[in-house]
């Protein structure tokens, strides 16, 4: 259900809370886990974190598998939907860089002196086939067909 017919309203109204492009992120960053999520910097509460992996799954964005090693763990991943957001988090990125006064995370920093002087396409395109590398390598892991 969406309160509107813009586009933009439609899909804040997906992921313009507070958690749910962090999660992304994280997803691009490799992590995958319930605990890798629990373990990042910005501190996300179990309760809110579950209702997140819920919704995003719901809406697309994400899927899981279990471990083959631990049934009880659950292996979360982007779908393409999901993947198609990177260019909403580098330009989000790109415009912290230029607008905020701050020191970053030292991820972030490599990041940003690693893709200096490249095109904003170059970038986005590789960052998104490091993630399909990624994902293609959890599915081997898993067992599951690509």
């Amino acid at each position: 259900m969406h309160r509107s017919g813009c586009p933009i309203t439609n899909v804040l109204d997906l992921i313009g809370d507070k958690w749910s492009l962090l999660i992304i992120r994280d997803l691009f960053m490799g992590r995958k886990t319930f605990k890798e999520f629990l373990n990042a910097p910005e501190g996300i509460a179990s309760n809110i974190l579950t209702s997140r992996l819920q919704a995003l799954s719901k809406s697309g964005f994400i899927s899981f598998m279990y471990s083959p090693k631990n049934k009880k763990v659950k292996l979360y991943y982007l779908e393409n939907k999901g993947i198609d957001l990177y260019p909403i988090l580098f330009e989000m990125s790109m415009w912290s860089d230029r607008n905020l006064s701050k020191t970053f995370h030292p991820l972030s920093t490599r990041w940003f002196l690693d893709n200096k002087g490249l095109l904003a396409s170059e970038v986005i395109d590789s960052d998104k086939e490091a993630y399909h590398k990624l994902r293609n390598e959890l599915f081997e892991e898993v067992g599951k067909p690509f």
